[in-house]
């Protein structure tokens, strides 16, 4: 009976290469029959899909005679062959997809890498707002500095490594539900350079790392805010032919209670009198730049909000502004002659 591989993968007829592969991988995963809720015939039709589609040279003999040329011969996607009476010879590529599901297959080596830090400083209001640089100190490990991180005590040079014979990862075996798969791991001897010191460094027996106090500079940026965490990229721990990890440094901003901040908005209360207010005046506000001149208009009343344009956050290349918000304080206390001057003056709504 003809099958259409298409449907089996739920995939276009002009679907990619990487779409067709995608799909068998989520199919895979569903029908396993190895979980619970495993499917085998329909892991098997799409495997067979699989092997067909995902190899373009058999995919245009399939889009032109259709799944008859690849059944009963030996050019076919059928189980006879390989472990477990699957065919792996199809795809170059199916045993990183098992790999994926049971950790076995030939797996691309992947870069080693040391581990990261974390570190907190904390920093003064104004720090945050325009950006300033930081020391930090922090014991980590570096490259060796005698033996410059190969492990090998100076003028002795490296050679190559006896487990792995240069290649840098070991081969086993690993029993799945398929039969016997390889595969390959990082060699614990060499760390996966394929080489090791001829005579091991004195200072670092080896290890190609140092562990030290250092002191280094952090770029804090303008407009971080409390909380946030900045970066800093191969500042972490150094490891033996690999890269050293990263540096993660989490901010702590110190209040200021002159000032609330609102993203790259900065906002004030000043209190005024009710001559002030009524009359207007000209009085000298705080901002994080130093103290400014705000005029205050006749008739401001309790609550007006004043704008000092470009006096906020520095962000972007730019700045946000600074909100002054007055507060008119009537007063309590008033002697005869203040009483009579204002009862002279009558002001009513």
């Amino acid at each position: 009976m003809a099958k259409n591989y298409y449907e089996i993968l739920e995939v276009d007829r002009g679907a990619s290469q990487d779409e067709i592969k995608k799909a068998f991988r989520k199919k895979a995963h569903a029908y396993h029959p190895d979980k619970a809720s495993g499917d085998e015939e329909k892991f098997k039709e799409a495997n067979s899909a699989y092997q067909v589609l995902g190899d373009p040279e058999k995919r245009a003999k399939y889009d032109q005679f259709g799944s008859a040329a690849f059944e009963g011969g030996t050019g076919g996607a059928g189980f006879g062959q390989g472990f477990g009476g699957f065919d792996f010879s199809a795809a170059g590529d199916f045993g990183d997809i098992f790999g994926d599901l049971f950790g076995g297959g030939q797996r691309r080596q992947r870069v080693r890498r040391g581990n990261d830090i974390q570190v907190d400083i904390e920093l003064e209001f104004t720090d945050a707002v325009f950006g300033a640089t930081k020391e930090i100190t922090l014991s980590k490990t570096d490259a060796c500095e005698r033996c410059s991180g190969n492990g090998a005590e100076p003028g002795q040079g490296v050679e190559t490594c006896g487990t792995c014979k240069g290649s840098g990862v070991e081969v086993r075996m690993q029993r799945t539900i398929l039969g016997n798969m390889q595969t390959q791991v990082t060699c614990q001897t060499c760390q996966g350079s394929g080489e090791v010191p001829k005579e091991p460094c004195s200072t670092c027996r080896g290890s190609g790392t140092d562990k030290k106090k250092q002191t280094m500079e952090i770029q804090i940026p303008a407009g971080v805010e409390d909380g946030s965490t900045l970066r800093v990229r191969g500042k972490g721990e150094a490891i033996k032919n690999g890269q050293p990890g990263d540096l993660y440094v989490r901010l702590h901003v110190r209040r200021d209670p002159r000032f609330e901040r609102d993203g790259v908005h900065l906002h004030s209360q000043i209190s005024i009198g009710f001559t002030q207010a009524a009359l207007g005046d000209t009085i000298d506000v705080e901002t994080v730049d130093g103290p400014v001149e705000l005029k205050i208009p006749s008739g401001t009343q309790s609550g007006a909000r004043f704008r000092l344009k470009g006096k906020g956050v520095m962000a972007g290349g730019g700045r946000g502004d600074h909100y002054v918000h007055v507060e008119v304080v009537v007063p309590k206390k008033l002697s005869r002659e203040q009483k009579k001057l204002i009862e002279e003056l009558d002001l009513r709504e």
